[in-house]
């Protein structure tokens, strides 16, 4: 693979012989004309531009309506940004990106570089199907490159406060303009996305112009107080742009640009906000030097930790959680917010997480599948590792027992239930913070929501338990 630097958002020229050739551009988590290395770098080749997308089934099998919908959506603005010259083909990307090739002739295809185990084993493939045609990829989805920033001696960081300092003071390059004089490819033949005759989907808005507007609309009205009011599920106070992280409808290096630009960019708001995209850029890099990660625990002396069977004894509690049916509202609340729209507040991630892990008991995996399948903005590395963080056995030195109580965390972040009442419709008649145990209210569950399915005090000091004997097995002699 042709390999880019990703330290620059300029392009490094192609050799002579790739030159007046149609370049293909292969968009995967980049669906955006702006800031668009992977653009510049198939526009220097000299020759038309064919921007084409591959609905590969491997990793189109687990998504559900909001997801495809989402993905729908984001294909559909970018095709009016390229003017209409997308092409859509549908099958595996060592078939497809080859044929296409050979269809149009082109002498190179770029990409920006990908940094998931999936995404590099599957360029990989897609590099030895092109034989002599170079794959060249140029800048990532992140605004430094997983596996760039690093210690003095070279390691790689295992946790986040001593990455997020080299990572700020490593910096990022500039915005990557349009190409001027860019001219796309026609009449190549494209095909209607796999799910084109199913159901109609639920109706969204996802792209590049729904990106910059919603980003206009935070940094306007949101940024300044991000800090004080990001964990409040009840406010409309997040940006609402992890959507357009996870299609590359917008790139972090072009928010960062905005927020240094911004008369709030020194705000306490802003600066957290900034820490919230190095989180995103910490768990890229530690997938990116442990790809094991993605699906088994970072952290050894817990990987002997005795868990409930999601599909045997706790396949009744799971099914509950997944279905927002446990009898906690606040856990309830996240589920149902999940199911319905494809989402779910950062803070009640983590409560929701914590109580499949802690108080049923049931491995990080299983939950952060669930996830993936049902969220518009399921990333493998922040949504894995932010399992692992909850479970305790990912990056965070924390030990297994922080276990969230979702009473207490109900009450502390929706202080008036509103968040709870808005998807629980079966608690609209309990008032203000009351909603967070209804058990305790004379008619709380008159209205046929259900009663707790676990006593947290138990299961916490079961979870504990179990902590404690998975400790003493790693530590005991062979």
């Amino acid at each position: 693979m042709v390999q880019q630097d990703d330290t620059d958002a300029r392009p490094v020229p192609l050799p002579p012989m790739m030159a007046l050739m149609t370049a293909l551009l292969w968009l995967r988590r980049d669906l955006r004309l702006h800031d668009l290395p992977a653009l510049l770098a198939a526009h220097e080749a000299g020759g038309d531009v064919l921007p084409v997308f591959v609905a590969d089934p491997v990793l189109l099998a687990s998504a559900g309506a909001v997801r495809r919908a989402h993905l729908a959506a984001a294909l559909e603005e970018l095709d009016a940004a390229y003017d209409g010259a997308v092409v859509v083909r549908v099958g595996r990307p060592e078939e497809e990106i080859p044929r296409l090739v050979g269809e149009v002739g082109a002498g190179s295809v770029h990409v920006s570089r990908e940094s998931t185990p999936y995404g590099r084993r599957r360029d990989a493939r897609v590099e030895r199907a092109l034989g002599d045609v170079p794959l060249v990829a140029t800048g990532t989805p992140y605004a430094v490159g997983p596996g760039l920033v690093r210690k003095a001696d070279g390691e790689p960081f295992r946790v986040f406060t001593p990455f997020s300092r080299a990572w700020r003071e490593h910096g990022w390059p500039r915005p990557a303009p349009v190409p001027a004089g860019l001219t796309w490819q026609r009449g190549v033949e494209s095909s209607p996305l796999p799910w084109a005759d199913e159901s109609p989907l639920p109706a969204v808005s996802c792209g590049e112009a729904t990106a910059l507007a919603r980003w206009e609309e935070f940094l306007a009205g949101g940024l300044a107080d991000y800090n004080r009011d990001r964990d409040r599920p009840d406010l409309d106070a997040t940006s609402q742009m992890s959507v357009h992280l996870k299609y590359g409808t917008i790139h972090p290096r072009t928010m960062l640009a905005d927020i240094a630009a911004h008369p709030a960019g020194r705000s306490e708001g802003a600066q957290r906000f900034v820490t919230e995209l190095c989180w995103r850029e910490f768990y890229a890099d530690v997938l990116w030097h442990r790809p094991e990660s993605a699906w088994s625990d970072l952290r050894e002396e817990l990987r002997g930790m005795e868990y409930a069977d999601p599909e045997g004894d706790a396949a009744d509690r799971v099914r509950a959680w997944q279905e927002g049916r446990t009898g906690f509202p606040f856990v309830d609340a996240g589920m149902r917010q999940l199911l319905t729209e494809g989402w779910m507040h950062n803070r009640v991630r983590m409560v929701v997480a914590s109580f499949l892990v802690k108080d049923l008991h049931v491995w990080w995996g299983h939950g952060a599948r669930y996830f993936l399948a049902h969220l518009r903005d399921g990333d493998v590395a922040s949504n894995n590792h932010g399992w692992q963080w909850v479970a305790g056995t990912g990056t965070d030195p924390a030990p297994y027992f922080r276990v969230f109580n979702p009473v207490a965390q109900g009450e502390r972040f929706d202080p008036d239930g509103e968040y709870v009442r808005r998807y629980v419709p079966e608690l609209a008649h309990v008032p203000g913070g009351a909603v967070h145990q209804p058990w305790r209210v004379p008619d709380g569950l008159a209205h046929g929501y259900p009663e707790r399915i676990v006593d947290h005090a138990e299961e916490r000091a079961e979870a504990l338990r179990r902590y404690e004997a998975a400790r003493r097995r790693s530590a005991s002699p062979g």
